[in-house]
């Protein structure tokens, strides 16, 4: 008799049809292009692809013999990303090009998004065998192994961590992925008979220290490097980082110097900052999940004569002096949204000229050793002005009864 395999699995978060997480995506579908752990783009669904017209033009050739789930060929005419301000030609049912209004080297990451076509018929691994909606969103969906009718895999959605634990223990479900912890009630589920708990490190998002770089005290490059070196050089929940770049990222400058803490060298940069006072006063605004690493940055702080109150918030504040967040790492080392000085995510209200150009021409370059030494002076420099502390990326456990 065949083997047959079924999982139920539980997801934290509200979902409509057509953002479904990347992950299950992924199974689904594939993209033209598809990214390493490292960063660097390769074919997917694309046999090759060419750059033309100084960086606007990119013309992907198709790779032959892939087909929906629906068993229908993939063809140009069938490539549809509905993108704005692009133009499209098709030369023949294998070739497809897109022609920019500016260069922008992110395009081939942006083209890694898994295509679907009439709503989520994609050519992925896994096909979709039912979907329930309560209303607009996702309350459940199951999908089959294109290759193996008898691996079947079912998601429900839950609206909080605490939900679909509660879910997992009463049986409902018989896998969660993405949880913060493992911890339930007083114990771990790693301490339930026959469940498997297995710790890893999500990439894809940075917990950081965000200042307001025009508040009084902070606007002083100064203090700011100074709470940096004040703080630890670990935190529990994830593993440190000093960078907005993993150490796994083809665009990480493995040159640069990481500012451990040095509660001494803190100390001095604070007392020569304008403000130069021992009783300098701060306020962290902070998710209530990054509560307690707020606690350990004001335990670290006391060291170097800073003050600070921790306010606990449900979203970023409009106004803040300090917010304790996350932001999601590109999967292009492009991050002109977050830090250049007219963007409105640009939260810490930074301005550089020089960060300013080399994010203006990271985008532009396409060669990939250019692009490469742009984003490690792009690191560089952005370290030492400091309008925010990189902490960590943090851990996410993914838990099964086995």
């Amino acid at each position: 008799m065949p083997f047959e395999k079924r999982r139920t699995i539980g997801i934290v978060g509200a979902y409509n049809a057509d953002a479904l997480p990347s992950s299950l995506q992924s199974k689904l579908s594939r993209g033209l292009t598809k990214i390493t752990n490292d960063g660097k783009v390769q074919p997917d669904l694309s046999e090759k692809w060419r750059v033309e017209n100084n960086g606007k033009t990119y013309v992907f050739t198709l790779k032959k013999n892939i087909f929906f789930s629906d068993g229908r060929r993939l063809t140009s005419d069938l490539v549809s990303y509905d993108f704005k301000d692009v133009s499209v030609k098709r030369a023949d049912k294998d070739t497809i090009a897109f022609t920019l209004r500016d260069p922008y080297a992110p395009f081939l990451v942006t083209v890694s998004r898994p295509l679907f076509r009439d709503g989520l018929t994609g050519v992925g691994e896994f096909r979709i065998t039912d979907i329930k909606l309560n209303g607009n969103f996702v309350e459940s969906l199951s999908i089959i192994s294109r290759q193996n009718r008898f691996h079947v895999e079912t998601y429900k959605f839950y609206p909080s961590e605490d939900a679909v634990k509660m879910a997992f223990a009463l049986g409902e479900i018989t896998m969660m992925e993405g949880l913060s912890d493992d911890r339930f009630k007083s114990t771990s589920f790693s301490k339930y008979p026959g469940v498997k708990s297995a710790r890893m490190i999500n990439y894809t998002k940075l917990v950081t220290l965000f200042y307001n770089t025009q508040d009084n005290l902070l606007s002083d490059k100064k203090m700011r490097s100074g709470l940096t070196y004040a703080l630890p050089d670990t935190f529990p929940e994830g593993e440190r980082a000093y960078t907005p770049f993993s150490k796994k990222s083809y665009f990480y400058n493995e040159e640069l110097f990481v500012r451990r803490q040095d509660v001494a060298h803190a100390k001095l940069l604070i007392d020569a900052s304008y403000s130069g006072t021992e009783s300098a006063k701060f306020t962290i605004q902070t998710l209530d999940k990054y509560k307690r690493t707020a606690e350990v940055i004001a335990d670290a702080w006391k060291k170097v004569g800073i003050n600070t109150k921790i306010e606990v918030v449900d979203t970023r504040p409009a106004v803040f002096q300090m917010y304790l967040g996350d932001f999601t790492i590109p999967r292009d080392p492009d991050q002109y949204t977050l830090w250049h000085s007219d963007q409105n995510n640009n939260i810490t209200k930074y301005k550089n000229l020089r960060i300013d150009k080399l994010l203006e021409d990271g985008r532009k370059t396409v060669d990939l050793n250019e692009r490469r030494s742009i984003y490690e002076d792009f690191q560089k420099y952005l370290i030492d002005d400091s309008p925010a502390s990189f902490l960590y990326f943090p851990y996410e456990f993914s838990i099964e009864k086995s």
